[in-house]
């Protein structure tokens, strides 16, 4: 990574090009079709899981994770995040906006004070 890169703010919108710069410069974009993309995301989820699997309860923080944990971690949080920017990418979806209608849609179907009589 280069230094500039290091300090950008890194987007979805960013996320999105390097990920149609990657397909498109491996000419993969023959491959990526919504379907292919959705099961890809399936398997990094399940590798993602398995790094949980047995591990119990995790407190936040990981405290007792040592750091090569930690970077694996990071690595399959990474592939789940880019194949599902990728896919909502390919689909014509704003996953940005579509993030923000449901958060606003969670907060209507779960008033604070509903969630707090519970």
């Amino acid at each position: 990574m280069t230094e500039k890169e290091e300090m950008t703010s890194v987007t979805l919108d960013l996320l999105k090009k390097k990920m149609d710069d990657f397909a498109k410069e491996r000419d993969w974009e023959k491959f990526h079709s919504p379907r292919n993309l959705l099961l890809a995301l399936v398997g990094e989820v399940g590798e993602l899981s398995e790094i949980f699997q047995w591990k119990g309860e995790v407190p936040k923080g990981l405290p007792d994770w040592k750091e090569n944990e930690k970077l694996h971690l990071g690595e399959e949080l990474s592939d789940v995040l880019l194949y599902l920017v990728r896919l909502s990418d390919i689909c014509g979806i704003d996953l940005g906006q579509a993030a923000l209608r449901k958060v606003q849609l969670n907060a209507i179907k779960y008033p604070v004070k509903k969630s707090n009589d519970e």
